[in-house]
């Protein structure tokens, strides 16, 4: 199990405080998918880092009981004077994978060739994507963590992705984040609105996607 216990974040700008995520609770289970939906600016990201540990919240606490990947978009967190390869193999080694298996995975995964072995700098946006998701896939976590699936790349890679994610692995554990609620009606089985930094959870997703269209037309959700 994850449970996300009474999480705040406040951030300091030019005009003082703002409280971006607001005493945010809520848990999943063994084989849960939630999808948490927001507009752009609701906090969606920023939860996300918080819940993979990138981030530290400003107050709250996150119990997890299973592994959690790191946010699957995420790109930052290559060095860019290091080769695929050579950030792969550090990877391997923070979480005790078998480098030559994984390397054999990302390899077939990312179609990336003999461009793994230049530096990472070097690498389109698009490049970076293929190997951010392929380590990802390679890596066996217990909870995936989803920022935008729109962002794995072009649509068959994003095809290919998505086999893997919800084929071989699709007994997971999955938090995903959008603006988009296609992607959470078609693989969640949970679904939240995140809104002015609350968040509320709904059993039944017909009534989560109306109330992100209230959201959508400036009708905020009101505790």
């Amino acid at each position: 199990m994850v449970e996300i216990k009474h999480i705040w974040k406040t951030y300091l700008t030019r005009r003082g405080p703002r409280d971006i995520l607001k005493d945010i609770c809520f848990s999943i289970q063994k084989g849960d998918k939630l999808g948490i939906l927001g507009c752009n600016g609701a906090g969606k990201s920023t939860l996300i880092r918080i819940i993979s540990g990138a981030e530290l919240p400003t107050s709250g606490e996150i119990v997890r009981g299973m592994t959690v990947s790191w946010p699957l978009a995420l790109q930052g967190g290559f060095v860019g004077n290091l080769t695929g390869t050579d950030n792969l193999r550090f990877i391997c080694r923070v979480y005790d994978v078998d480098y030559d298996q994984a390397f054999r995975q990302v390899s077939d995964f990312s179609e990336l060739g003999h461009y793994l072995d230049e530096p990472v700098r070097t690498y389109s946006s698009g490049m970076r994507a293929r190997l951010a998701f392929a380590i990802s896939m390679a890596v066996d976590f217990d909870c995936y963590l989803i920022d935008e699936l729109s962002a794995v790349g072009d649509r068959r890679f994003n095809k290919k992705f998505k086999d893997v994610l919800f084929g071989e692995k699709g007994d997971r554990s999955l938090i995903m984040v959008s603006h988009f609620y296609g992607v959470i009606q078609e693989y969640c089985n949970k679904v939240a609105v995140l809104d002015q930094g609350r968040l509320a959870l709904f059993e039944d997703t017909k009534e989560a996607i109306a109330t992100y269209d209230r959201v959508l037309a400036g009708q905020h959700i009101t505790f």
